[in-house]
Parts: C-alpha cells; sequence; structure tokens
C-alpha cells in the first residue's frame, strides 16, 4: 500500500512539473521596456536608465503577487542588470559593474518618446532630443551613424548647401550652433571641408540635441546645443573593429587594461591620395567646382594638373574607476584636412603660369574629467578642456615669385565646476561655475608687393549658473526652472539668461511643451571676401569687441503638442526666436551688401510638425516645417525688413524604412522650396566694376528635390565575429539642384550668373567586421 501511495504521489510530482513547464514554455516573453511600463504604473515609481541599456531585451513576464522588493530582486536575478532603489519613487538601472551614479538629473530626465523618428532617438521631459547611433536601425541615404547627418533629420534643422559643418537650426548659422564633444567645444565640425562628419561615427554613445530651453550649464552659442559623448562604462570586455568606406578607412579597439582601467583607441583616415573612387569625384567637384582654384582657370588653357587631399581623425579615450565614489575620464581628439593643389597653365596673354596652393584645416582637443560621489544625494564634478583650432592656406605663385598667406587660429581653454544635489524624490538642484579663456588670430603676409597684417583678440568669460528640476505627486508634471549670469571681462558686460523647460501629460496619450530661453554669443564666423582661404572654407572666427562686433543675443519661446499611443506619433510644435547684434560680414551677403558691415538682427517664426507610425518591420515618418526669416540692418535696406539668406519657408522629408533579420532597407524623400537670392538688374553700367542689384532677396531659387536609398546586411563570420555590409545611394535620380547663386562681372564688363550645384548621384559602400 505504501508503495502505491508513493507512486502514486510521484507520478502525481510528476504531473504538475510536466504542467508547470509546459505552461512556462507557452508563456511568451515580452520587452523589458514594456514590463517597466507596467510597473512603474502599478506602484507609482519611476525607472531611470539609459534608452540602450535595455534595448532588446525580454523577459518572461512576472508573478503579479510580487512585493515591489520581490519584483526589484527578481529582476536583478533574471537580467544581467543592476536594479538600485534610490528613493522610495526612484530606481536606477545600469550594468552590473557599474559605477554608481545616482545623478539627480538623470533620475529626473525621464524619456517620454522612445522612438522618435526612429529607433535610437528618443524625447526627452526636459525638451531635449537623445541619438544613440549604436541603436539605430537605418536612416535613408546613410549606411554609417553619422552623427551630424542625424541630427539633420529632426524636424527644425537642415544644411542649406548640404554641408554637416553648415548645419541650420531654426534658421541660424552653423556658427550659432555649440558644438561639444566630450566637453571639448569643436570649432570644426566637418571633413572634406564639409560634406562629412569630423567625428567617428562609429564612437559616439549618446547625441543630444537642444533646439530651446536649453541647460544653464551651456553657453555662449545663440541657436542650437549639439553634445556627442562616447562610451563612458567600463565593462571589462575587450573589443575591435575595423571598417571602410569608398572614402577612407577605421579601426577601433577598446581595451580593459585593469580591473579600473580602460583605453578607447580610434583613427581614420581617407585613402583618396593613392585610390579615387567615384563617390571622391563626387565629392571633390561639389566642393572645389566653383572654388577660387577652379575658377582661376576658365580663361586659361591648363597644362598640368596635381591634386592631394586627405583627412584623418584619431581619438583616444582613458577610463579609470578610482573607487566606487570616484572616477576619471581623459580625452584626446585631433582632426585634420589637407588639399595640395598644383597647376600650370598658359594664360590668356600666352605666358606660361605656375600656381602652388595648399589648405590645411586642422583641430586637436583635450578634456580631463573628475566626478565625485559623496553621498547619495550629492555629485561633485570638475572638467578641465583645451580647444585648438587652425585653418591656413598658402597660394605660391612661381612665375611671378609672388605668395599669399593667411591663417585664422582659435585657443579655446575652459574649466568647469558642477553641483548635483538631490532635495528630495521630486526635486534636485544642478548648479557650477564656468570659466573660458577665447582666443582668435587672423593674420595674412603677401610677398612682391610685401604686406602683412595679424589682428588678436582675447575674451575671457566667468559664468555661474543654477537651475532645478522637479516632479509633480502625480509624475505627469516635469519643470525645469534655470538661469545663467555671464560677465564679459574685456567687454566688462553682465548678462543674466534664463532658460525654462515644461513638460505637462494629460488624457493618457497627449503632452504639452512650453520651452523659453535667453542666450549670448561672443564669438561668430564671418566672410570678408568670397576668395578668402580658396572660397573652400572662406569662414573665418571673430571675437565681440564691443564696437562693430558686438556680443550676439537671442530669445527664443516655443509650445508643442504632442500625441503617442499604439505605435503612431503625432507631433506639432510652433515658435519664435529673435537674434540680435549680428553683423552683416557673418551672413555671408553676396549681393550689394558684400562688402558692406553693418549691425542688425533676424527673426524666426515657425512651425514644426511630425508623424510617425510603426508596424510590423516597417516604419514611416512625415516631417514639415513652415517659417518665415525675416533681417533687419540698422543701415542696410533703409531700415526695412527682408528675407534672409536662409529662409527656407517649407522644407518636408518622408522616409521608410524596413527591418527584418538581418537586413534594414531604408528609403527617403527630401524636398524644401527655393532659397532666396538677389536677382540683377536689367540695366548695368558696363564701364563700371560695380554691379547693379535689384531688392536684397528678392528672388528665390527653384525647389530642391532628393531621394535616397541604403541597405544594411548584418551577419555571423563566426563565434565572436560579426560583419555588415552596406549600400546606399544619395540623390538616386541625380536631381541637379542649385543651392546658391551670385553673379560677378568678367573682364568685358558683361555679368556672369554663377550657380552652386548640389551633391550629384554619390553611391557609398562600406564593409565593417567586429571582434
Amino acid at each position: 500500500m505504501n508503495k502505491k501511495l508513493k507512486l502514486l504521489g510521484f507520478l502525481f510530482l510528476m504531473f504538475s512539473m510536466c504542467n508547470l513547464t509546459y505552461g512556462q514554455v507557452q508563456q511568451e516573453e515580452k520587452a523589458l521596456v514594456q514590463i517597466l511600463l507596467e510597473l512603474e504604473k502599478k506602484h507609482h515609481i519611476k525607472f531611470s536608465f539609459e534608452t540602450k541599456l535595455i534595448e532588446g531585451i525580454s523577459i518572461l513576464p512576472l508573478a503579479s503577487n510580487l512585493s515591489l522588493e520581490e519584483t526589484i530582486n527578481q529582476l536583478n536575478l533574471v537580467t544581467k542588470l543592476n536594479f538600485k532603489t534610490l528613493s522610495n519613487r526612484f530606481i536606477a538601472i545600469s550594468t552590473k559593474n557599474k559605477l554608481s551614479n545616482p545623478n539627480s538629473i538623470q533620475q529626473l530626465n525621464e524619456v517620454i518618446i522612445s522612438n522618435y523618428l526612429t529607433k535610437g532617438i528618443s524625447k526627452i521631459n526636459n525638451g531635449t532630443i537623445k541619438a544613440t547611433p549604436k541603436a539605430f536601425d537605418i536612416l535613408p541615404g546613410l549606411i554609417e551613424p553619422d552623427v551630424l547627418q542625424i541630427v539633420q533629420s529632426l524636424p527644425g534643422i537642415i544644411s542649406v548647401d548640404e554641408r554637416v559643418s553648415n548645419i541650420n537650426v531654426r534658421g541660424g548659422t552653423n556658427d550659432q550652433n555649440l558644438i561639444i564633444y566630450e566637453g571639448i567645444r569643436m570649432y570644426q565640425s566637418g571633413h572634406f571641408f564639409g560634406l562629412i562628419s569630423a567625428f567617428n561615427p562609429y564612437l559616439a554613445e549618446d547625441i543630444t540635441i537642444s533646439k530651446n530651453g536649453t541647460s544653464a550649464r551651456f553657453g555662449n552659442a545663440v541657436s542650437s546645443t549639439i553634445a556627442i559623448k562616447n562610451r563612458d562604462q567600463l565593462d571589462q570586455k575587450n573589443s575591435v573593429s575595423i571598417g571602410g568606406n569608398l572614402l577612407s578607412i577605421d579601426g577601433f579597439a577598446k581595451v580593459a587594461l585593469t580591473e579600473k582601467t580602460e583605453i578607447q583607441v580610434s583613427a581614420r583616415r581617407s585613402y583618396t591620395d593613392v585610390l579615387v573612387t567615384e563617390t571622391y569625384d563626387a565629392y571633390f567637384n561639389r566642393i572645389f567646382r566653383d572654388s577660387e582654384l577652379n575658377e582661376s582657370n576658365t580663361t586659361n588653357t591648363q597644362l598640368a594638373l596635381d591634386e592631394r587631399f586627405i583627412f584623418y581623425d584619431f581619438n583616444a579615450k582613458f577610463l579609470y574607476d578610482i573607487n566606487d565614489t570616484s572616477k576619471f575620464r581623459l580625452n584626446l581628439l585631433t582632426i585634420s584636412n589637407h588639399l595640395d593643389y598644383n597647376q600650370a597653365f598658359i594664360t590668356s596673354e600666352h605666358t606660361l603660369q605656375e600656381t602652388r596652393s595648399e589648405l590645411n584645416q586642422e583641430s586637436q582637443g583635450a578634456s580631463a574629467n573628475y566626478y565625485k560621489l559623496v553621498n547619495s544625494n550629492l555629485k561633485l564634478s570638475t572638467q578641465v578642456y583645451y580647444s585648438h583650432y587652425d585653418l591656413d592656406a598658402t597660394n605660391k605663385n612661381t612665375s611671378n615669385n609672388t605668395t599669399l598667406q593667411q591663417e585664422n587660429k582659435v585657443e579655446d581653454f575652459g574649466l568647469r565646476l558642477d553641483i548635483t544635489k538631490t532635495v528630495n524624490d521630486d526635486l534636485n538642484f544642478n548648479g557650477g561655475y564656468q570659466f573660458n579663456d577665447v582666443s582668435v588670430t587672423y593674420s595674412e603676409d603677401v610677398t612682391n608687393p610685401n604686406y602683412t597684417s595679424l589682428n588678436k583678440e582675447i575674451v575671457r568669460t566667468h559664468s555661474l549658473f543654477g537651475e532645478i528640476e522637479w516632479y509633480s505627486p502625480t509624475q505627469h508634471t516635469h519643470i525645469r526652472l534655470g538661469s545663467r549670469i555671464n560677465y564679459f571681462s574685456k567687454l566688462s558686460d553682465f548678462l543674466i539668461e534664463p532658460r525654462f523647460s515644461i513638460n505637462h501629460k494629460f488624457l493618457d496619450y497627449f503632452r504639452l511643451e512650453v520651452l523659453g530661453e535667453l542666450k549670448s554669443q561672443s564669438i561668430t564666423q564671418i566672410i570678408d571676401l568670397q576668395q578668402d582661404f580658396f572660397g573652400i572654407e572662406k569662414r573665418r572666427w571673430q571675437l565681440a569687441n564691443g564696437n562693430d562686433v558686438p556680443l550676439i543675443t537671442s530669445e527664443q519661446l516655443s509650445l508643442g503638442l504632442s500625441y503617442s499611443q499604439n505605435n503612431l506619433l503625432i507631433s506639432l510644435e510652433g515658435y519664435y526666436k529673435s537674434v540680435n547684434d549680428i553683423t552683416a560680414k557673418s551672413q555671408g551677403f553676396q549681393n550689394q551688401f558684400q562688402f558692406t558691415n553693418d549691425i542688425g538682427n533676424y527673426s524666426v517664426k515657425g512651425l514644426d510638425f511630425l508623424i510617425n507610425k510603426r508596424f510590423n518591420e516597417f516604419s514611416t515618418w512625415l516631417g514639415y516645417t513652415w517659417s518665415k526669416n525675416d533681417y533687419t540692418f540698422s543701415t542696410l535696406n533703409a531700415n526695412e525688413s527682408f528675407p534672409n539668406t536662409l529662409d527656407i519657408r517649407h522644407v518636408a522629408n518622408a522616409s521608410i524604412t524596413y527591418n527584418i533579420d538581418h537586413l534594414k532597407i531604408g528609403l527617403g524623400l527630401n524636398w524644401h522650396s527655393g532659397r532666396p537670392y538677389t536677382s540683377v538688374s536689367d540695366i548695368q553700367d558696363s564701364s563700371n566694376s560695380n554691379i547693379a542689384y535689384n531688392s536684397p532677396n528678392n528672388a528665390r531659387l527653384n525647389d530642391y528635390f532628393r531621394t535616397d536609398i541604403s541597405a544594411i546586411y548584418d551577419f555571423l563570420i563566426s563565434e565572436g565575429i560579426d560583419a555588415e555590409l552596406g549600400a546606399s545611394v544619395w540623390n538616386l535620380f541625380n536631381q541637379s539642384n542649385t543651392i546658391n547663386r551670385y553673379y560677378s562681372k568678367n573682364s568685358d564688363g558683361e555679368v556672369k550668373e554663377v550657380n552652386n550645384q548640389s551633391l550629384q548621384l554619390t553611391p557609398n559602400l562600406s564593409f565593417r567586421i567586429n571582434f
């Protein structure tokens, strides 16, 4: 009898275990991000984490009867992540070996839209947009996560001449953007003189973009802020990645030196000096076709041409986790573009002439950062950085022994002290001090006849900043209020710059956002002559002097409404922006104002609209921007307003991406209305070298249209080694787009129309291996 009972008991136990196992097998895994959202609603808590940390992670649903403490313990067990309770409302998620870093800014900053445009782009409740290049599915026309190409996909951001070194945010010029790379302010952002981002596309871990409501921590730029950071956490893993495309080759290595130290090294170099591809030809023609180097030979007979162009960049980052409460980071960066362009030709006077031209554009930077966690509610950080930019051109005419040298140099030394204090679960404070010493040098040296000019300016800035962030008890409202106080010692100017960000959730799926800011800027780019630096990089940096170059100031206010539900996002944002005390030379006029300087302003009002729908393996979005951007100068055009050179009234882009298994495909359409230009009068005086123009920016170019396509396929070579193959075509239908028009007079007094053309059909291929 006992044996029978034991047998029945054993069978019952086996049957129960089989049922349990069967039930578990049948139960489907859920995305961790969805489970976290459900837990937030159930327990009225907030999880703080980096978006990329949990992407792609799925687990079995947790038992519904678990307490919050039991739930956290279970999550720690079933994931490879560390769930740490910071307070009764906030729980931080990090990797298991991540240095404890309960930064209160990160605690309160919440992702409110996780797939803004596409996977890897998120909207944060403080008004910023965060991009994680490594998490991207794909963007049309791109086979590499080019940082400055990515930001142009966002509404309100465009480059009117297709250069990443000339990004226009809500009608502003590129020099009005603050671009920070690992804490280093950058004065050069492009390779190939602007067509390619100067930042290695495989390094960036996080890109934060702020178009308005900027944190009080950032200053000295009146338009946008773009902050780029590389990987900052130690994971005790070694990795190597090498690859290339039809322009360059690059490599990256991450090596754990000890349990507490790691080094990251990357290098990229073009091979265009030894191998010329169709991609190189397209880029070279785009940059040099309308430059002085090409124009100088239009009336002469060319006998020989020798050109050599290369670019390279190098990055190194040293990470040291000193202990559980402090860490140190060191970053080094160098960027270079170099062009040799030598010609021999017969002039119109039938004489032999040789010219040797050389153009160099280089940047070096370094930053050192120290972080100290005093206690669970207080964090201190110190940062020191140095940024150096140098642009120089040399043109030698061997026939008459003349030489022209031009140089523009910027040196920027910066120091920042930050304090972050958690007041309570719903409130924190961030404040600090920043010092900057910026010097700008411009020199010109001419031989035969001899002439030398040297101008150097220095501006030192002391800034105090502070801001508070608050969450409502219902967690539906987030407010950030801050201000920055700047003192410009040379100019003896005090400026107070308040900023705010308000985000409110209502009716479950709607959000209202209000942003505002006042900002200032003491450094800008100007154009003295369109032929400076061969017309390739004709802009040069210049500091405010309190006289003919004043401090630039801006005011901006925006109001946005969004709806997000069931993989559908609809967003509409209206804004008004005014930028004051700009100089005419900073706008690059190529009309009757080309050699005239004046002080004025521009104002922009506009609407940004976005609709994004994701279903199955497809993601689609349509973006549209309407804006009106007008100048007003004190004397130019009799103080009457006229269209800004960057006044693009209508901008639209539509894209569709497809992602299945290991294949990603993206197709995109880009359109915008024509850029303003100044037409010439029908009546010209041939005896006068000056051109008679109509009213400024009275005409517009034809509409711009471009179609891009790209595809990426990744596959496994062997265990621990994977590869990625990419192909793209920029301007698929080879559309001829005029992006700028200006006029000049030839030796016969005839007016010549010059049209700058956009990049033509440009294919590219890439291949990458990751170890």
